[in-house]
């Protein structure tokens, strides 16, 4: 009884780890990576979703927003299986589009406009922050395994 518990709540199945590059350049609009599984008991993956999501703040204080953005996804479809004690390796590319905002516009249009760009983002206290998320649907089990990596973009 209580092994099927833990087969349903996930406890002792398959665990995602992301395994990406620290940094990327962002003129390439590619990231490439790997999905390692791992398993105390055979079980079956049959769908997996990796996203990368820019978190762009800006402002100080109480006047400070958050919004969050996806770049880019990637679905996929096909089903394995992950052996017991042993680890899994699933290559992935994921492509995205980069999303600017109307002031990293303005500064792109003249070398001029670009100091004053930076120094205006600066002073709003606009920073953008970049990470990749991958979730994995296991069949027989109400909670997927899921890892989320912070990525920096250059």
């Amino acid at each position: 009884m209580l092994g099927k518990v833990k087969k349903w709540l996930g406890i002792e199945g398959v665990k995602l780890e992301l395994d990406l590059p620290e940094e990327v350049s962002i003129k390439d609009r590619k990231i490439n990576g790997k999905l390692r599984f791992m398993s105390m008991h055979p079980q079956k993956v049959s769908y997996i979703k990796i996203v990368l999501i820019e978190r762009y703040a800006r402002g100080r204080g109480n006047e400070r927003l958050i919004d969050e953005y996806e770049l880019g996804n990637i679905e996929l479809h096909e089903s394995f299986d992950v052996v017991a004690e042993e680890v899994l390796e699933v290559g992935f590319t994921i492509t995205y589009k980069v999303v600017k905002s109307d002031m990293e516009e303005w500064g792109e249009r003249n070398p001029l406009f670009r100091g004053l760009a930076r120094m205006a983002q600066n002073l709003n206290g606009v920073k953008s922050e970049y990470r990749v998320e991958a979730e994995a649907k296991v069949k027989g089990t109400a909670l997927n395994p899921f890892d989320k990596k912070i990525i920096n973009l250059v």
